[in-house]
């Protein structure tokens, strides 16, 4: 398909009797279809090269009180590939809410300005109170220890497209499962899904909320030991130990360097299983790994700006 058939063509007969969305805040916002459409439409996004101009006129805020770089970075990009206007900021620092304004004041200025405002904050439920005042789309990129829709979405993405499917797959968990907003957001959007079951692999400190397992349904098995159950793992997805999330110094220097995928857990995994990270990594990954096959993170990561392109579009085309 050349790019002028997939620009006039694809987009425009699919987009028919398209109702867009409203916001998205959690996983729990999008049903089956609605993932597997954005899977379909990051296909079609990743094969255009040059610039397209579905949402020429259109102005997207990135309200990023939290410091990012990828996920600020992908969506910038994705704006302005399909053709928007970019503004917004990237630390609260640059804000006036370095000045005292709140955060439902500086919601209703960026009303003002944009057709949709991705946002990212380090509070719990911030996205969920900016939409309940937010005449425009809220898409949440990520609030304090809560979630991260559009990660889990890259991450299933990442699933479909090496193992042409999410049903059936088994997969690992390793790392801070309790902080972690990216687990919450991949645990919740699996519900989806038909998962042949999830191991969820932490230290007794560190484990699953009770509030994100009691929603889940499929099968889930929580242990200490990935070498237990690393050769049944088709998807090891490792997180890192967030030390900003720890109220405690103490208790994160006790738990910090739990686990390191080195070469010797490596050798344990199955020919085709693969490793995924949402990215930034420290420690957690030894850089060695980089260098095999089941090393998938940085193709997980380049995903981003189609993935984000799809939402987008979903968002702000044909309204």
């Amino acid at each position: 398909m050349s790019e002028k058939e997939f620009k006039y063509t694809s987009l425009i007969t699919n987009n028919k009797g398209f109702v867009t969305l409203k916001h998205l805040i959690s996983s729990f916002d999008l049903n089956r279809d609605e993932y597997i459409s954005i899977f379909e439409y990051a296909d079609k996004f990743s094969i255009v090269k040059s610039k397209l101009n579905y949402l020429q006129g259109k102005v997207i805020s990135l309200a990023f009180f939290e410091p990012s770089t990828r996920t600020a970075q992908s969506f910038y990009t994705a704006g302005l590939k399909l053709g928007a206007d970019v503004i917004g900021f990237t630390s609260e620092e640059s804000t006036s809410i370095a000045k005292g304004e709140n955060l439902a004041d500086t919601i209703r200025m960026l009303n003002n300005y944009s057709d949709c405002i991705i946002m990212r904050h380090k509070y719990d439920g911030a996205a969920l109170f900016a939409s309940e005042i937010s005449n425009v789309p809220i898409i949440n990129a990520g609030d304090g220890k809560h979630e991260h829709p559009t990660q889990a979405i890259i991450d299933l993405y990442t699933v479909y497209k090496i193992f042409n499917e999410v049903d059936g797959i088994t997969f690992g968990l390793l790392g801070d499962l309790k902080y972690a907003r990216t687990v919450n957001s991949l645990l919740r959007a699996l519900t989806r899904f038909k998962p042949k079951k999830v191991f969820l692999i932490s230290p007794s400190q560190l484990k699953a909320r009770r509030e994100i397992l009691d929603n889940l349904n499929y099968p889930v098995i929580e242990t200490e030991n990935p070498y237990d159950v690393i050769q049944e793992i088709d998807v090891l997805y490792v997180t890192r130990i967030q030390k900003e999330r720890f109220v405690d110094e103490v208790e994160y220097e006790k738990v910090k360097e739990s686990y390191i995928v080195d070469m010797k857990l490596v050798n344990m995994m199955k020919k085709d299983s693969i490793i995924l990270h949402p990215l930034p990594r420290v420690n957690e990954i030894d850089r060695r790994v980089d260098k095999t096959p089941h090393a998938k993170y940085f193709y997980q990561a380049s995903l981003a700006v189609p993935v984000r392109m799809a939402l987008l579009y979903k968002f702000l085309y044909g309204e």
